[in-house]
């Protein structure tokens, strides 16, 4: 039975007080058993958090108690296990970083397109498709038709967008552009990037692969793979059912049982994407840990995550 509401949240919205809403949001989140990761700054509020239904209830109204995030909108979905080890309240200069100023997704965003006029828009061969994503994400799923970008980090679009809006780039000429991410906030500040740069038609899935997958028909759908997300869940599929990945805890890159039954996967040392990337003395200490996680296993106990909350614990009570 899925015991654990997970809600995905974000919101672009001027919030020059940003910084005196984190500590009463951290002890509202600790006082309902919510954990996960907010993260706050002046252009708006981002994240995922997960706990009891309650929990995430009372955090949600909260939130819409501050007339400036009253239209908040989240999307939800549930887990057999907590998906976070501890609650996390950070101040950022972005919520998205993509490291360009003026850049004001509140007020320059593309147009929204919802889930289920999607397909129609994206399967004109007039339209670029482009997956906003970075690279390893898109490796594991992604929609009929999109553009990878092969970024690994969102600060490196701008420049991509540069190079393709040169002669002869999928850009060049300022076509029609539809662009997409896991929950809408990375397309968000895409398309209004794209706006300062000239683009005039840009296009954005609103609610993202998430609401896609959680409301189009998988006989309609246009998905091809699973979703990666940023929780203990790794990936997930239509209907926003658990996937088939797992991370690699050396890298945390998600890995398909091909790369599980690669020569190079080590189970908490080392995968087919990092194993030449680490030195002997790094492996040796995630060999190290992945002994106290099995250990751990056999005991039915936790282990990841527990030294994070002992060390906090410590703090708390010298």
């Amino acid at each position: 039975m899925a015991n654990f509401l997970i809600a995905a949240l974000y919101k672009f919205v001027h919030l020059p007080d940003f910084e005196s809403l984190q500590a009463p949001l951290l002890e509202r989140c600790a006082a309902n058993g919510v954990k996960g990761t907010l993260l706050l700054a002046e252009e708006g509020i981002n994240g995922t958090i997960a706990g009891p239904s309650e929990g995430i209830a009372a955090i949600l109204g909260h939130l819409r108690g501050d007339p400036r995030l009253a239209a908040l909108v989240h999307k939800e979905s549930w887990s057999e296990k907590m998906p976070f080890y501890r609650m996390k309240v950070k101040l950022k200069r972005e919520i998205v970083t993509m490291g360009v100023p003026n850049v004001h997704a509140a007020t320059m965003a593309g147009t929204y397109v919802k889930p289920g006029e999607w397909n129609r828009l994206i399967d004109d061969p007039e339209v670029v498709v482009v997956d906003v994503r970075n690279d390893y994400e898109v490796s594991i799923g992604s929609f009929n038709r999109a553009v990878n970008p092969c970024t690994t980090s969102f600060t490196e679009f701008p420049q991509w967008v540069r190079e393709q809006s040169a002669e002869g780039g999928l850009l060049h000429g300022k076509p029609r552009v539809a662009m997409f991410c896991t929950g809408g906030i990375r397309c968000e500040k895409s398309t209004a990037y794209m706006r300062t740069q000239g683009f005039d038609d840009v296009y954005h899935l609103e609610g993202g692969i998430l609401k896609y997958l959680e409301t189009v028909p998988p006989e309609e759908s246009r998905w091809s793979g699973e979703c990666f997300v940023f929780d203990e869940r790794v990936s997930v599929v239509h209907g926003l059912e658990p996937g088939h990945y797992e991370f690699c805890r050396a890298c945390r890159l998600p890995l398909s049982a091909e790369d599980r039954a690669s020569a190079h996967f080590v189970e908490g040392v080392s995968c087919p994407h990092c194993h030449d990337q680490h030195t002997p003395e790094q492996k040796q200490r995630y060999a190290e840990r992945q002994k106290q996680v099995e250990l751990a296993r056999q005991r039915a106990e936790r282990h990841i995550g527990v030294r994070v909350e002992l060390k906090k614990a410590a703090k708390e009570n010298p």
